[in-house]
């Protein structure tokens, strides 16, 4: 017998409609869980492009590991986002001001497979190459990224104005972060294939102006070089203080992305209200200091079996709530953005709550609930915590499993299925 035998829902992102996620449990269709978010979105599709998703429609996002992009997709959760950059894809274009910059349109395949990226060329007799914007308001805390390809000009600048403080150096060359300013709050840059990198910075603006900045030299020296170019496409500024999926300009002001909501999956008839597991593998955004939750509830009063991402760093807690607190667990993970396989097991005087393979936190006092009280599986219990994350599994089982039974289902097959799971280079 199989402890999947015992799955009241079980999501494995595989397929969507308009509004609807599909769950693989149970059969009827009772688990499929309703989605909603008020505008198209972006994702990367199974050929490792980025593609427009419609309106509604979930996202099933493919991981890339090195720029090659993996087998199964993770559910894609996200907050509202406005990208107050416009031109998007058109450096050319006299909204980007090119000081010794020379940009010329479509000149290379995009990470969306189409020919829009644009070259920019380094014109200097001598000084420095920029392309700028006065974007930022000052006070701001703001992500500001962009695609870039490496050619002949191997450093990419990420900055606020001339402030070597709010300075990111990046070597498109290799995919390494070269220096980062001081008030600078971080930095990534990630492998998107075919020789493109999408590179980011955060910061408080201090200062109005956003420069892109290529350059043979990674220390803001002066040169003197007419030829050096590389490929730039997709900017993207947006208030916060993480990076989210690329949102393409629609052709009129700033555009915004809404937020992501699904819920609603499951009936009292999926859910065990005395005892069971909840079970997630996913990995949070952001350690934003905001709370998020998701879990089973009671649709009608909130009684709650959840799984807890805390405005504490790198911290999952798991509650059962039913009228008080019946149980609290918490576990500290290296990093909640990371993929994590998390179980909470709930049934009277037995709580315990499983983290990658071990069992991390037990509570023996406390009580569950009524029958048939918990009826719904949803990614924002209590009306408001909700979860923005990416998700490969979400699962729950009518009984209370064994700890041989959780141990199975928390851990990693082997070893490079967790460091794929993570999303860890091999070497």
């Amino acid at each position: 017998m199989s402890i999947y035998d015992n799955a009241g829902v079980a999501l494995i992102p595989s397929g969507t409609k308009a509004s609807k996620l599909y769950s693989v449990l149970p059969a009827n269709g009772d688990g499929d869980f309703n989605a909603t978010r008020g505008s198209t979105a972006t994702r990367v599709n199974k050929d490792g492009l980025i593609e427009s998703v419609a309106t509604n429609v979930p996202r099933l996002d493919y991981p890339l590991i090195d720029g090659v992009v993996q087998d199964c997709p993770a559910l894609l959760l996200e907050p509202s986002r406005t990208n107050v950059a416009q031109r998007t894809e058109e450096f050319d274009n006299s909204y980007w001001t090119k000081t010794r910059a020379v940009v010329t349109a479509n000149q290379a395949v995009s990470p969306d497979g189409s020919q829009t990226a644009d070259k920019y060329r380094l014109d200097c007799t001598s000084n420095r190459s920029q392309i700028s914007r006065v974007i930022y308001s000052v006070g701001t805390q703001y992500t500001t990224s962009l695609f870039v390809k490496y050619d002949s000009a191997k450093y990419f600048y990420i900055g606020n104005a001339g402030a070597s403080a709010y300075r990111t150096v990046f070597d498109i060359e290799n995919g390494t972060i070269i220096s980062t300013g001081s008030s600078v709050d971080s930095s990534k840059i990630e492998n998107y294939g075919n020789g493109w990198y999408r590179c980011s910075a955060t910061f408080t603006a201090a200062y109005t102006t956003l420069y892109y900045k290529l350059s043979p030299n990674s220390n803001n020296a002066t040169f003197t070089n007419t030829t050096d170019f590389s490929y730039i496409w997709g900017a993207q500024i947006e208030a916060g203080s993480y990076q989210t999926s690329y949102i393409s300009w629609d052709g009129s002001g700033t555009t915004t992305r809404s937020a992501d909501a699904c819920n609603g999956s499951g009936t009292s008839a999926d859910f065990n209200s005395a005892e069971g597991v909840l079970f997630a593998e996913m990995a949070n955004l952001s350690n934003d200091g905001t709370e998020k939750r998701l879990g089973l509830q009671d649709s009608g009063t909130y009684e709650t079996v959840r799984i807890t991402y805390v405005p504490t760093a790198n911290r999952i807690t798991a509650v059962v709530y039913n009228g008080a607190n019946q149980c609290v667990l918490n576990f500290d993970v290296p990093d909640t953005t990371d993929f994590n396989k998390i179980a909470l097991k709930y049934k009277v005087n037995d709580f315990a709550l499983w983290v990658n393979g071990f069992e991390v936190g037990t509570d023996t006092n406390g009580s569950t609930f009524d029958a048939n009280q918990l009826d719904e599986l949803a990614f924002d219990v209590n009306n408001g915590a909700r979860v923005y994350a990416k998700t490969k599994q979400l699962m729950t089982f009518k009984t209370a499993l064994n700890d041989s039974e959780l141990e199975t289902l928390v851990s990693w097959d082997s070893f490079n299925a967790m460091a794929t799971g993570q999303l860890y280079t091999i070497e």
